[in-house]
């Protein structure tokens, strides 16, 4: 695959330079923390939308999605679908809540509701599962732009984590919104290129795409059985409702764009912009996977080589079948969909590491001193994404870093039930809440070390981190989120009773949205216009 056109080369040298540029470019703008975590709140609603778009189209989306429908069908995407449906009546709870209560970290909330273990422990997993992903990606990536361009992977991560942390540290939340602006674009403009060609370039054109696709079954969700052991319809709905509430509710990078909007109405609206241009666009690169598995199954097609992965197709199409200039786009389209994601872990990681823990621990500090420490914070976590990735690239993904992650997901268990907790029941307390986060990191543990395989010894023989033989847990991976989200709500919630605390707040649960809305029907029915500033809106 290194046939590559020196146009290809110069597009995706243009665009990586394009995103140093945009940070040197709001670079002089960065005086302040809120100018630099979170724009100061002057994004426009559909930009700060498209911000939380490009962050949740990752370059895994780029890659991953087509190689699923091409091997199988669409199953995947029911995990997105289920965003909508969960999230379209409770981001006008959501984000008046977070506007409200946090400053500047999701995890102020948390501290709010639950006392100060709910918010070290919420902000520690965001940290360590960010950390892992970022190293995810960057392997990911470079991987297939080193496939691509013929270069070497280790000069492609740090080349990339060069201009990511310039990026970031230079232009701030600012320069990240408006850089995801651009890369946005970029990706659904190269997703689509890529539909009409596939659709147009077989024999027969779409008609002929739509008649392999339907006989293969490739346009399908299933299987739909009752079964929590595969990976089936059922499973991939009840992962996909905690998936959305995870990242809408207790994920910093999506929360702290809901602070760069203006105000409540544009954030919410940009909330919503957000998610309803993800499900779309995670369609087509499932789309995109099966048109390559119709164009490869149609008469006079190339031949695939012998053994190829169906994650290895869809590069190797941009790679042999694309026109000169057009396979460049892609291949920009990808780097940038990694930078995308890459430069909001940055920012994001050093938000917290700003408020959840040097203005902590360092009192009457100085918004100078602030901004400092997280521009420092900035480059560290920038090279630990970095080192991460180094570490992938030498291990294969395997071995060692396999078992740190499954560490990771041990100690990360139950984010989402520790929200819906705090978020539904006023009687819940920071007692219960410890009792039920006790039982979702037993559970985690026990789940993660008895299914989890990897090469620990480096023999290319992977074995079971514990092996507890019938004992072990076999239901599907994507359901051991689910089932520690439910532990920390149902044990947390329970376990409550059994301490003596003050009812929460109503302003920090859904009862205060209730109340607030019930105080403005009222209002309109006493004849208050409706365009009048009815002031009911409980004090968070």
């Amino acid at each position: 695959m290194n046939d590559i056109h020196w146009i290809d080369y110069a597009i995706v040298i243009l665009s990586v330079m394009a995103a140093v540029g945009v940070g040197v470019y709001f670079a002089h703008r960065q005086k302040d923390t809120a100018t630099y975590f979170s724009a100061g709140g002057k994004i426009p609603a559909w930009a700060v939308g498209m911000s939380i778009f490009a962050t949740l189209i990752s370059s895994v989306t780029f890659l991953a999605y087509p190689g699923a429908a091409y091997a199988d069908n669409w199953i995947l995407l029911v995990q997105g679908l289920m965003v909508p449906l969960v999230l379209i009546a409770l981001i006008g709870i959501i984000v008046p809540l977070f506007r409200k209560v946090v400053k500047l970290s999701t995890y102020e909330y948390f501290e709010r509701r639950f006392g100060i273990l709910a918010r070290m422990y919420s902000s520690i997993a965001f940290s360590l599962g960010h950390f892992s992903k970022a190293g995810t990606v960057f392997y990911l990536v470079s991987l297939a732009l080193a496939t691509f361009l013929d270069f070497n992977m280790y000069a492609i991560v740090l080349i990339l984590g060069v201009v990511i942390i310039v990026l970031t540290l230079l232009g701030g939340m600012e320069a990240i919104v408006w850089m995801d602006v651009a890369q946005g674009f970029l990706l659904i403009g190269g997703g689509l290129i890529c539909v009409v060609l596939l659709l147009f370039l077989p024999e027969g054109g779409p008609t002929e795409v739509m008649r392999i696709a339907g006989e293969n079954n490739k346009i399908d969700f299933g299987p739909y059985l009752w079964d929590f052991t595969e990976l089936t319809f059922v499973v991939m709905a009840m992962n996909g409702v905690f998936y959305a509430l995870q990242k809408y509710g207790t994920d910093q990078t999506i929360v702290q764009r809901y602070l760069a909007a203006k105000n409540d109405k544009e954030a919410k609206k940009a909330a919503y912009i957000g998610v309803l241009m993800s499900v779309p666009i995670w369609a087509l690169f499932m789309f995109i996977g099966t048109c390559l598995f119709a164009y490869y199954h149609s008469h006079g097609a190339p031949i695939l080589p012998e053994g190829i992965k169906a994650d290895e197709v869809f590069p190797y199409f941009i790679s042999h079948e694309l026109p000169v200039g057009i396979r460049g786009l892609i291949i920009a389209a990808l780097a940038a969909a990694a930078i995308s994601s890459l430069d909001t872990d940055l920012n994001c990681l050093s938000a917290i590491a700003v408020q959840d823990y040097y203005v902590r621990f360092k009192k009457n500090v100085t918004d100078g001193q602030k901004l400092r420490f997280g521009r420092i914070m900035v480059v560290l976590s920038g090279i630990g994404a970095v080192g991460v990735a180094l570490l992938y690239i030498y291990w294969g993904g395997e071995g060692i870093l396999g078992a740190l992650f499954a560490l990771y997901a041990i100690f990360s268990a139950g984010i989402v039930g520790i929200f819906l907790l705090g978020l539904l029941s006023r009687r819940a307390n920071k007692q219960g809440l410890t009792v039920g986060i006790c039982a979702a990191v037993l559970f985690t543990a026990y789940a993660v070390l008895t299914s989890t395989k990897v090469d620990i010894h480096g023999t290319g023989v992977k074995e079971t981190l514990l092996d507890l033989g019938s004992w072990n847990f076999s239901h599907h991976k994507y359901m051991l989120g689910v089932y520690s989200h439910i532990i920390v709500l149902v044990v947390g919630y329970f376990a409550s009773y059994f301490f003596a605390a003050p009812l929460a707040a109503k302003e920090l649960t859904i009862h205060g949205y209730l109340e607030e809305r019930k105080a403005k029907k009222q209002a309109l029915a006493d004849g208050v216009d409706e365009n009048d500033d009815i002031d009911v809106s409980p004090s968070f």
